[in-house]
């Protein structure tokens, strides 16, 4: 009966709940048997006890010598591998689970529980006292423990809450996986990872509209610009589910395409769907490459993420960071036009919005031109979705901030009080998706980001949950230090999403609509082409000039100031002379 239950091939040095349920089948069953042979037969003299004797006999010999066994060797493990202390935070089931797996895997040893239910404190569960959160700070200095893991399946912002209250203390904070993790696979209750900007947030995961996700791609061929980048990426993600007839990848990179397309065609197979892929290597800047594109894959409707968008990268190479994100946007978006595209949908910046920096302008720019044309354009419906920073992306300040804590410091801070909006990735296309759905023309669409979050408290936060104290004036022995580098060229201290005040609600409530003042097409037309001459003339004197005058709210007098070149250099043809 044990060998059909499989008793004989668990490992007993890892043996769990699956064994303990094999013997007690086998000893019920065998048991069960014996009952009815003995009264069957029947055998005379035979004691109506000793199926329970044996009942008792086997299970408490078989199960009781292996876990002994079990014990034994989990002891030689603990006595002579050295483990490290922690305390789990949550004496619930998540915790009860995760302390198991802890004592098997041998590198960890939970000497605590914390709990805020006052009802399991002070109890033992599965060895291991429960304290309140009152007794942390002597749990730290008696155990030693260096790091906290947080067992808690709950709400986003009780799961903040809790991350605050550890926040103090310099203990090093991890999580364990998420829920539907946990119920995929036992054993991932144990794959800890650290505090992410997420949980610092504490944002709630907004709720999908279905109608307003699939609205501008269900059945549509959808192409999407910049197919490669962070944003363009989670674009093509989610759009892939949608339903849409086809998706077209463009990217510079061939690398990011590659990658992109290869993810790409790795949903469609898991999720067994139905939709044509296709890629195109090459710029936005070649009009007649997009308007064959848009053509050949018939696109209906188009997102456009392509973009460069780093701040300094942009104030060391102006030409270069104009023609992309504002021409680019025009040669596309005219382009459409042309080809009939149905729906035109521009990823924009809260950094659009009283710029002070270069890249900032070239998006205000190119909103604008989307404005001005949607007067031109019967057949085309151009809009624009502005958001700030978005977690993960490349040149994010919390990947920044993870390398310098992992080497010791310091973290470099531009400004004790500079504050940035944060959005997650996913929830950034999702809104994006959201958005383009209700565009009826020449909408600016403005996500709701939450509160601006200030960087400093930031990095405050991220180096005291990594178990690391903030070195300081009055903490001179701290771990890391943070040190303040000064604005960027072009950097502001605190980003906006309106330049107006008129802003409205939508069908969703983390989308506004705005309205914003614009540029004929006829007197924005004629500006362009003057601003298009002075790139191709590396003539950054007129650059400027024409950058203020297009841009409302824009001081770029300082930051472009020292950029503009003497007159031997703007005399220069622009193949003797390099961008930079």
């Amino acid at each position: 009966m044990f060998v059909t239950l499989g008793l004989y091939r668990q490992v007993i040095r890892y043996m769990g709940n699956h064994a303990m349920l094999a013997v007690l089948k086998g000893a019920t069953i065998t048991a069960t048997v014996i009952f009815a042979v003995a009264y069957i037969i029947p055998l005379t003299g035979f004691p109506r006890s000793v199926p329970i004797i044996f009942w008792l006999l086997v299970v408490g010999y078989v199960a009781g010598t292996r876990f002994a066994v079990r014990a034994y060797f989990q002891w030689l493990n603990s006595r002579f591998t050295p483990r490290l202390p922690v305390i789990i935070y949550g004496a619930g089931s998540a915790g009860v689970e995760l302390s198991r797996l802890l004592y098997q895997q041998g590198t960890y040893a939970p000497v605590a529980f914390i709990d805020d239910d006052v009802r399991v404190q002070k109890r033992i569960i599965n060895g291991i006292y429960v304290f309140s959160r009152a007794s942390l700070p002597k749990l730290l200095r008696d155990t030693q423990a260096k790091q906290v893991l947080v067992a808690v399946n709950s709400d986003v912002e009780s799961r903040k809450r809790i991350i605050e209250f550890l926040e103090p203390f310099a203990v090093h904070v991890r999580l364990i996986p998420d829920l539907a993790e946990v119920i995929a696979d036992r054993n991932a209750i144990a794959n800890v990872r650290d505090v992410k900007i997420e949980d610092l947030l504490g944002r709630d995961a907004v709720e999908p509209l279905p109608h307003l996700l699939a609205g501008s791609v269900k059945n549509r061929s959808v192409l999407v610009t910049g197919a490669g980048g962070s944003i363009g990426s989670e674009l093509c993600r989610q759009i892939v589910r949608q339903g849409p007839k086809a998706l077209v990848l463009l990217d510079l990179s061939e690398y990011n395409l590659y990658q992109v397309q290869r993810e790409i065609r790795d949903i469609i197979a898991s999720e067994k769907l139905d939709v044509r892929i296709s890629t195109v290597l090459g710029s936005v800047l070649d009009r007649r490459l997009m308007e064959r594109t848009f053509s050949r894959h018939h696109i209906t409707t188009v997102y456009h993420a392509a973009a460069y968008k780093h701040v300094s990268l942009v104030e060391d190479n102006v030409i270069q960071g104009i023609k992309n994100n504002a021409f680019g946007t025009l040669y596309a978006a005219e382009a459409a036009i042309d080809v009939g595209v149905k729906d035109f949908i521009l990823i924009s910046t809260d950094k659009a919005v009283r710029t002070t920096n270069v890249m900032g302008a070239s998006k205000r720019i190119a909103e604008m031109i989307l404005q001005a044309l949607q007067q031109q354009a019967s057949g085309t419906r151009f809009s624009m979705v502005r958001f700030g920073n978005v977690l993960g992306s490349s040149g994010s300040v919390v990947p920044l901030f993870l390398e310098q804590i992992e080497h010791g410091g310091p973290v470099t801070v531009t400004h004790p009080e500079v504050t940035r909006y944060f959005m997650t990735i996913p929830e950034a296309a999702q809104l994006v998706l959201s958005a383009a759905s209700m565009a009826k023309g020449g909408d600016v669409f403005l996500l709701d980001m939450g509160k601006p979050i200030k960087i400093l408290d930031l990095a405050n936060r991220m180096i005291r949950l990594k178990g690391f104290t903030i070195k300081d004036d009055d903490n001179p022995d701290g771990d890391i230090e943070i040190e303040f580098t000064g604005l960027n060229a072009g950097e502001k201290l605190h980003e906006e999403l309106l330049v107006g005040a008129a802003a409205s609600g939508t069908a969703h409530r983390k989308i506004m609509r705005a309205e914003e003042s614009f540029i004929a097409w006829s007197d924005l037309r004629a500006s362009l082409n003057t601003l298009e001459q002075a790139c191709d003339n590396f003539d950054y004197g007129a650059i400027k000039t024409f950058i203020e005058a297009l841009v409302e709210g824009s001081d770029l007098e300082e930051k472009l100031g020292d950029l503009t070149l003497t007159a031997e250099v703007v005399a220069l043809t622009p193949k003797n002379v390099s961008d930079s």
